[in-house]
């Protein structure tokens, strides 16, 4: 039987009333975790989760995530200081009231976290074939962000939350990490249990950002 007849007799699944209304939940409940316990989660756990992140499509099928799992104390250092480094640079461009603001908020997990992944995207993927990308090299990106959302959504469903550190330096971390010069940084992620729950986002709860109507998201022509 062939690779490609296997496929065709497979029996889709049903997702009924009460999958979509958990579905929904888990979509509602995924939030972007700042404050973590410390206790250690199994490797096992971390490689199942990046198992399911690479269900996600990528463009012409070319597979471009490239994740490093940061276990190294020293790498660990580095990339806390490089934080703590573009943190006070984008604190110096706020002025007054909203400065204050901005530092009272907690935008990372670095310390807390027990686990800590970077993921890059392959520029240069020989998988694909170039296939669908001509136009739009940036896809090869977006595939990878779409890997990062599945990895966080099964994290949630496991009872671990995943923090998203964006306030870094993309040439300094992968420096840091010591990988091909092909590989493009997309994000660094703290995974860990969650040392709180809440349904609001962080930055809402903290009167930085409200969310915005549907109105404002959905537009017709």
């Amino acid at each position: 039987m062939t690779r490609s007849s296997v496929a065709a007799d497979a029996v889709p699944p049903c997702f009924d009333e009460t999958f979509t209304a958990l579905l929904t939940e888990l979509f509602r409940w995924r939030r972007d975790v700042r404050r973590f316990r410390r206790d250690p989660v199994h490797a096992e756990t971390i490689e199942e989760l990046v198992r399911l992140a690479t269900l996600a499509p990528s463009v012409g099928h070319s597979q471009p995530w490239r994740f490093v799992s940061v276990e190294d104390a020293g790498r660990r250092k580095a990339i806390i200081g490089n934080f703590n480094r573009c943190n006070e640079a984008a604190l110096a461009t706020f002025d007054g009231e909203e400065a204050e603001r901005y530092a009272r908020l907690k935008l990372a997990g670095l310390c807390e976290a027990p686990v800590h992944l970077a993921v890059f995207c392959d520029k240069a993927p020989v998988a694909g074939r170039g296939l669908g990308r001509m136009t739009m090299p940036e896809t090869l990106a977006y595939s990878v962000v779409g890997a990062v959302q599945n990895l966080a959504l099964a994290a949630r469903a496991r009872g671990l939350g995943v923090g998203w550190v964006s306030i870094l330096d993309p040439s300094d971390i992968a420096t840091i990490l010591d990988v091909p010069a092909e590989w493009q940084f997309v994000s660094y992620l703290c995974i860990g249990q969650p040392e709180e729950e809440h349904l609001d986002p962080e930055l809402e709860r903290h009167g930085w950002q409200d969310r915005l109507p549907q109105s404002a998201v959905l537009h017709r022509r």
